[in-house]
């Protein structure tokens, strides 16, 4: 939501102080210059992106104006699903946790956390590393190394997104003068015309430049920074799930072992102390 806001600002403030010096509207409305730059913007895209990738980047940027920040409320679910996990093997032992694993979506625990089981990311992350410890030859220390290893790669192929949004921001400025050079060549045709003329076809020709420099600084630029930070958030979920089943694969009790994973969830979005033991001893999450 917050997205389509700033956009909205973007808009306003710069239309809006260009109407307010008296330009004219009608003459920003160039529409080869949109053609020339939105369509060789397009082709970039396409000439570096793999198709996979390309959807990728779609649904994500979709995603961003559907999805807010991730709050506290989210992370006492991931936290009060876990406990539920760890005292289910604490009272039936660990074999009690198979039927969940093999079969999340039949899984009485998980059918809680609809929004958890939506991320299959996450859950993938969640049932793996649950089936190597279930398997009971692998230690504590090997398991935390196999998360690592995990989580370091979903987070070089989450970063791509962010990353091919931010090169096609980045040479927006220089489509702009391709339009802009494009359109002198042709006032340059027309320099013998009547005045009005050849200033309409300047005029033209630098609403090129303009474009790509506010698509690039206004829009694409920021979308690429909301990419990365949604890129973090999701990779601070994997930490506090980590965090949780290493202290669990340790022996730790549930209350303590999702302690660990509250405490590597940021400032901002940590529930307290009170906060958690409340979700998880029945208050809502």
């Amino acid at each position: 939501m917050l997205a389509i806001v700033g956009i909205l600002v973007v808009l306003l403030a710069v239309l809006g102080g260009y109407l307010i010096e008296g330009g004219s509207f009608l003459v920003l409305m160039q529409f080869a210059e949109f053609i020339i730059i939105g369509g060789a913007a397009a082709g970039a895209l396409l000439i570096s992106t793999p198709p996979k990738l390309l959807k990728k980047i779609l649904n994500r940027v979709l995603l961003i104006f559907k999805k807010s920040k991730v709050e506290k409320e989210t992370y006492l679910g991931i936290l009060k699903m876990m406990y539920e996990f760890f005292q289910l093997s604490q009272k039936e032992g660990v074999l009690a946790l198979e039927s969940h694993i093999e079969h999340p979506e039949k899984s009485t625990i998980f059918s809680k956390y609809p929004q958890f089981v939506g991320q299959h990311h996450l859950l993938s992350f969640l049932t793996d590393t649950m089936r190597i410890i279930l398997m009971g030859s692998v230690s504590p220390y090997e398991i935390e190394a196999l998360m690592d290893t995990d989580i370091e790669t979903q987070q070089q192929e989450g970063a791509k997104p962010g990353m091919i949004l931010q090169k096609i921001g980045d040479s927006m400025p220089g489509l702009g003068i391709v339009a802009a050079v494009l359109g002198i060549v042709i006032t340059m045709q027309a320099i013998n015309g009547p005045p009005e003329q050849v200033g309409h076809k300047v005029a033209a020709a630098l609403v090129g430049t303009f474009l790509g420099i506010l698509l690039s600084y206004g829009f694409i630029q920021p979308l690429a920074t909301s990419l990365d930070l949604m890129h973090e958030e999701e990779a601070r979920m994997l930490e506090v799930i980590k965090a949780g089943l290493v202290a669990f694969s340790k022996g730790f009790n549930p209350m303590i072992a999702v302690e660990f994973g509250r405490r590597s969830i940021f400032d901002d979005s940590r529930p307290t102390f009170r906060e958690m033991e409340q979700a998880l001893r029945g208050g809502k999450a």
